[in-house]
C-alpha cells in the first residue's frame, strides 16, 4: 500500500537536539534529529495501524545559538553534594521549521483503540487514515501531548499548517559530518540493548534537509 504525506509548521524560542559528541556541556544540532521528528508528529497522532518516517525539513528561521544553564537533580551527581547540579549548554534561539513525513500503514490486524468493540470497525489502510485524522488534529490545534523541540522544557509556540509569511532560508547551506538518527534494538538471544544509529557526510542544501 501507497504511503501518504503529512506536514507540518512549528516554531518556538529555545530548541535542543543534543549532539551526542559533546558530553556533559551539549550542544545542539543546527536541525532536528529524525527521532525529534518522528516524536513530534507522534505527540500529534499515533495510530497502531500506521508508521511515520520523517522525509525532510525546512529550515524557515536563521539558525541562532544561545548560551543556557539548566539544574540538574538526577542520580548523576556525586553523592553527598547538596543542590542542584547546574550543566551549560549551547540552544538553538528563534526556530521555525517546516517538517514532512510519510504514514505508512501497519499490518498487524487491530482496532482503532483498545476499547473497540469485538467485530467492530477495523483499519483497512492505516497510512490513509493517519493522514486523515493527523490534519483534522492540526486544523483544530489538538495533540495528545504539547509538542516540544528536543528537551520538554522547550515546547512549541505554534504548530499546525503552514502558514502564508513562512519562507524557506534557502541561503543555508551545512555539512554535517554525523548526525544522530534514531535509536534501534539490537537482539542478540537475552541481552537485547538499544544502540544508536548515525547519518553520516549529511548536507543541508537551500535550508533543506533531506532524512531519506
Amino acid at each position: 500500500m501507497k504511503p501518504y504525506s503529512v506536514s507540518l509548521e512549528v516554531s518556538g524560542r529555545t530548541a535542543m537536539f543534543t549532539r551526542p559528541d559533546t558530553g556533559s556541556s551539549p550542544v545542539s544540532y543546527p536541525v532536528p534529529t529524525y527521532s525529534a521528528v518522528k516524536g513530534i508528529f507522534e505527540t500529534i497522532l499515533m495510530l497502531r495501524q500506521a508508521s511515520v518516517v520523517p522525509t525532510k525539513v525546512e529550515i524557515c528561521a536563521p539558525v541562532a545559538f544561545h548560551s543556557y544553564t539548566t539544574n540538574y537533580l538526577g542520580p548523576a551527581r556525586q553523592s553527598g553534594k547538596n543542590g542542584a547540579l547546574q550543566i551549560p549548554a549551547t540552544v538553538l534561539t528563534d526556530v521555525r521549521y517546516r517538517l514532512y513525513a510519510r504514514a505508512y500503514h501497519d499490518d498487524r490486524p487491530l482496532p482503532y483503540s483498545k476499547n473497540g468493540k469485538e467485530g467492530g470497525s477495523r483499519c483497512s489502510h492505516g497510512g490513509h487514515a493517519y493522514r486523515d485524522i493527523f490534519n483534522r488534529r492540526i486544523d483544530s490545534g489538538q495533540s495528545f501531548r504539547v509538542p516540544f523541540l528536543g528537551w520538554k522544557e522547550f515546547t512549541v509556540d505554534y504548530f499546525g499548517p503552514f502558514r502564508n509569511g513562512t519562507t524557506v532560508q534557502d541561503d543555508i547551506n551545512l555539512f554535517i559530518p554525523s548526525l544522530f538518527k534514531s535509536f534501534c534494538k539490537d537482539g542478540r538471544g537475552k541481552a537485547t540493548q538499544w544502540k544508536p544509529v548515525f547519518m553520516n557526510n549529511v548536507e543541508i542544501r537551500g535550508g533543506v534537509l533531506h532524512y531519506v
